[in-house]
């Protein structure tokens, strides 16, 4: 068994946390949305859920998963078989999918926007991606978020400007859907690890980075959390972890995803 690290970075921590969100998927298809969630995916998949399934983003299904960034000359990709958009939409539908990715808000009911900021809906003051497949999306499959930066802008007070995915709101739901329809398993970000598991599908403080406070996630959080007694603190890496993240992302892209907080050694 591989020994917990002592020296590790924020980046890490929140990779070996957010793949903690597959580990009892089984056989469905992991798509993270970024370079953070992505290395989660990938690691869920070469370790503790081997079933994953795995895109290469364009037109494969992966038997392994592929590194981030510029690859050597004689790299030789894994394709298992053809996965093209006429099959993700099939997969979609069909419930079997995870993904996980990182919206600019996220409200007290868990919907998210991705769309657009402040102003009317015709004229917002910031443009964004738009809510593309997040609405099908939400309501179809599992879905899990990373959040690099855990503040009040993200987890705001009241609803997201734009509602780009659905939550725990009954308001907000299609015709013939229910709450039990809404799936969202892990909310991970560089201070704590948070599920919708509390009372009426509160926000539910899971776990704390090294050094940070149940009262600093609390500020730093728009709307009440569900707060448990005692609130273990986020499992470090094991070097196994590490030597893993590391060949797949070869490049270190990981360190510019989010901000270490001093000092790096944070076991």
């Amino acid at each position: 068994m591989s020994t917990a690290a002592t020296d590790y970075t924020l980046a890490e921590l929140c990779i070996v946390a957010a793949a903690e969100a597959f580990r009892h998927d089984g056989e469905v298809l992991a798509t993270g949305i970024g370079v953070i969630p992505r290395l989660a995916a990938s690691l869920a998949m070469k370790t503790f859920n081997p079933d994953l399934m795995m895109t290469d983003s364009e037109s494969f299904l992966l038997s392994e998963p592929n590194p981030i960034g510029k690859r050597p000359a004689d790299f030789h990709q894994a394709n298992e078989t053809w996965m093209g958009f006429s099959r993700i939409f099939d997969n979609v539908w069909s419930g079997k999918r995870h993904a996980m990715l990182g919206p600019t808000q996220i409200d007290r009911y868990g919907q998210t926007n991705t769309s657009a900021l402040g102003g009317t809906y015709r004229q917002p003051k910031v443009m964004m991606l738009g809510a593309r497949g997040f609405p099908g999306n939400s309501i179809s499959h599992a879905n899990s978020f990373f959040v690099p930066g855990h503040n009040s802008r993200v987890f705001i007070d009241g609803e997201c400007d734009y509602v780009s995915s659905i939550g725990y709101n009954p308001a907000r739901l299609p015709r013939g859907r229910s709450l039990d329809d809404v799936d969202i398993r892990r909310v991970v970000t560089d201070l704590c690890v948070l599920d919708f598991g509390g009372p009426d599908h509160q926000l539910r403080l899971l776990s704390l980075h090294p050094g940070i406070t149940a009262e600093q996630v609390q500020e730093n959080t728009g709307f009440a959390l569900s707060i448990p007694a005692t609130v273990p603190t986020t499992p470090a890496p094991t070097q196994d972890q590490l030597a893993i993240i590391a060949a797949l992302d070869p490049h270190n892209q990981r360190a510019a995803q989010i901000a270490d907080n001093p000092p790096g050694n944070r076991g």
